[in-house]
């Protein structure tokens, strides 16, 4: 059997390079998201092995060193992360949409963030008041903590594969109606710059290099939506009457049941309904007679929800989704 030395130079190459194949099969490389990060330096050295004379010790040459740098890629991308429309009545302020900007490039880059809430295709237009940068990190809104955003002051910066909760702060019209819907779009731009996918600026790139416009054309947005929950209630009274010889003739020792009706419509609730009824003129209230629903209610102001004050009578409805009716009934007895 023959040493390699003793081989061809033909198949010397061919072992080695065999030889080098299973290696890169052995120990593949880490994969990167972003791929490799911007400004690393690509170096490759060949080597030229020769017998100055056949047979003779193998002399070894290498070439020179080709070095080049990876470009920054920019790419954005923006995602609204509520799970549906954010509900909203009609005048409420500081309501909050929540988005993730994400950058898909391979360098550390700073994004300018702006809005646009007049885009059409929406029932009418939120009036945003701020962007805000979750400071925090948690994912959710906290006034006085998370830094309010402001153009070219304090543009995020994030590392490759790096992304970060944004929060857009909107004011609903008063004349918006139930059912409606708003949007608003969050942008992200690149500030070294965006384009046309491919677009090269040279020099600017992370470690040097250039910077190359990606897939995104380094700029991107998303589509967050309100939507408007109005509820209206209906409240109407009616009385009856029943007189001491079975009739209903409205004469002293009559006695009048009040009926107060409260039926909420629209597809929002109403928060801490409460009704109340003075005594009439004329009559004097029923001790016990004070009903919610049909339960009987105590005169007193105690852990139920109704109280006779001795010149009208309260009670508390609590919170009333769409749909909802509450009954109140009370007797007095004309004078």
């Amino acid at each position: 059997m023959k040493h390699i030395g003793c081989l061809s130079y033909r198949k010397k190459t061919a072992l080695l390079a065999a030889a080098s194949a299973v290696a890169i099969v052995a120990l593949p490389a880490p994969a990167l998201a972003a791929g490799t990060p911007a400004g690393t330096d690509i170096k490759n050295v060949a080597t030229a092995t020769y017998e100055p004379t056949p047979g003779a010790p193998e002399v070894t040459v290498d070439s020179n060193t080709v070095t080049l740098k990876v470009d920054e890629l920019l790419d954005v991308s923006v995602s609204w992360g509520d799970p549906s429309d954010v509900v909203a009545a009609p005048g409420a302020t500081g309501q909050v949409l929540r988005f993730t900007v994400s950058n898909g490039g391979n360098g550390s880059e700073a994004f300018g963030l702006s809005t646009v809430a007049n885009g059409g295709g929406d029932d009418f237009d939120p009036s945003v008041t701020a962007i805000v940068l979750d400071t925090n990190g948690n994912n959710a809104y906290d006034a006085g903590i998370d830094t309010v955003y402001v153009p070219g002051s304090n543009d995020p910066v994030l590392a490759a594969d790096e992304a970060i909760t944004v929060f857009v702060l909107s004011n609903i019209p008063a004349g918006a109606s139930d059912t409606q819907r708003g949007k608003v779009d969050l942008l992200a731009v690149a500030k070294t710059g965006s384009g046309t996918p491919g677009t090269s600026f040279a020099g600017l790139g992370q470690g040097g290099g250039n910077a190359i416009v990606g897939a995104t054309g380094a700029d991107a947005e998303d589509d967050g939506w309100y939507k408007i929950a109005k509820a209206a209630i209906a409240f109407s009274k009616s009385a009856t009457v029943a007189d001491p010889w079975g009739g209903i003739t409205q004469a002293p020792g009559s006695v009048i049941t009040y009926t107060l009706t409260a039926t909420v419509s629209g597809t929002g609730s109403l928060g801490n309904v409460r009704v109340s009824d003075p005594i009439p003129a004329g009559t004097t209230y029923t001790p016990g007679s004070l009903t919610l629903d049909g339960s009987a209610l105590s005169d007193a102001a105690d852990a139920d929800a109704g109280a006779f004050t001795g010149s009208a009578i309260g009670v508390g409805l609590g919170t009333l989704a769409s749909g909802a009716s509450r009954t109140v009934t009370f007797k007095v007895k004309i004078d």
